[in-house]
């Protein structure tokens, strides 16, 4: 969930960008000079908007079942949030708009909710009491990032210098052309990206086996992960659509761009297996109140996730 593909010039000038649409160059500052550029910055944008909404529905079956700390596994959610951890330090280091910047905000708060539902689940689950002392932490947590964030943005802003637009590279920065396709900065941006997508990766291997486990997926929104391979899919169409930078190879591209097309195309087909787990364990099993009478019900039984 990582669309690191704008960088900023100076705002509206398509000196460098000639026959670029505006509208793109003013709000994106991304150079759009055809048909596919524009769709590859509409397909990024649905793209966004997928990742988003993604959280919502999972949200609801949560307090809808109430079994979540069962239905979902705690490395999936943990491997979730440390990609998007990545990815918010990486929108500063590539200095990106405070679009990026807020939306890569937004990501961290919405797995912060989910792991605060699931750690209220856990306890009140478990006959424990600590759901008020997790729900103030959850809020505490919440107020202090939202109260950063204009803080985060403005900073961001600060740091930004002007640079010579150059298309797609992954970071901003002002050295002299070289034959080494990647300067300093994108190669620390390269490595964020590589492990953001391996963290995003091996979330999913714990909960495909959470649910093979379980037998069940029960407890589990199946929109989460039809809106996250939704937004994979037009991320990963989106980059491809793309055209290259003047002067640039199709190789060097895509080589610019691999973590994040690895990883969204590497978890698009990890949340296929989960897809065919939701039809697997669809029939035959118990209801939401069965199996969390089920589940509550047996004694000393600690599973985890």
């Amino acid at each position: 969930m990582d669309p690191r593909r704008w960088r900023r010039p100076q705002l509206g000038n398509l000196s460098d960008c000639p026959n670029g649409s505006r509208w793109v160059m003013d709000v994106f500052s991304e150079c759009a000079q055809d048909s596919r550029d524009i769709a590859s910055v509409l397909l990024g944008l649905v793209s966004i908007l997928c990742f988003a909404a993604a959280s919502f529905p999972q949200f609801y079956q949560a307090c809808k079942t109430g079994i979540m700390d069962r239905a979902l596994s705690i490395y999936f959610l943990l491997g979730w949030l440390g990609g998007d951890l990545l990815n918010l330090i990486g929108s500063f280091l590539a200095h990106q708009l405070p679009l990026q910047v807020y939306t890569a905000i937004y990501y961290v708060l919405a797995d912060l909710v989910m792991l605060s539902l699931y750690c209220y689940y856990k306890v009140k689950n478990r006959g424990g009491g600590f759901a008020a002392q997790i729900n103030a932490a959850f809020i505490f947590l919440s107020l202090g990032t939202l109260s950063a964030a204009p803080l985060l943005g403005r900073g961001a802003a600060v740091a930004r210098e002007p640079v010579v637009f150059r298309g797609r590279s992954l970071l901003s920065t002002q050295v002299p052309e070289v034959s080494w396709p990647f300067t300093s900065s994108e190669i620390i941006g390269f490595a964020i990206g590589s492990v953001s997508s391996l963290l995003y990766l091996c979330s999913r291997v714990p909960q495909i086996y959470t649910n093979y486990k379980r037998k069940s997926t029960i407890g589990i929104s199946y929109s989460l992960f039809a809106l996250v391979m939704l937004g994979n899919s037009l991320y990963g169409l989106s980059v491809l659509l793309k055209n290259p930078e003047p002067g640039q190879s199709e190789g060097d591209y895509v080589l610019h761009h691999l973590p994040w097309l690895v990883g969204s195309l590497g978890v698009l087909s990890l949340d296929v297996v989960i897809s065919f787990q939701f039809l697997a364990y669809r029939r035959g099993k118990p209801g939401t109140r069965e199996e969390r009478g089920a589940l509550l019900g047996e004694p000393g039984d600690s599973l985890e996730s």
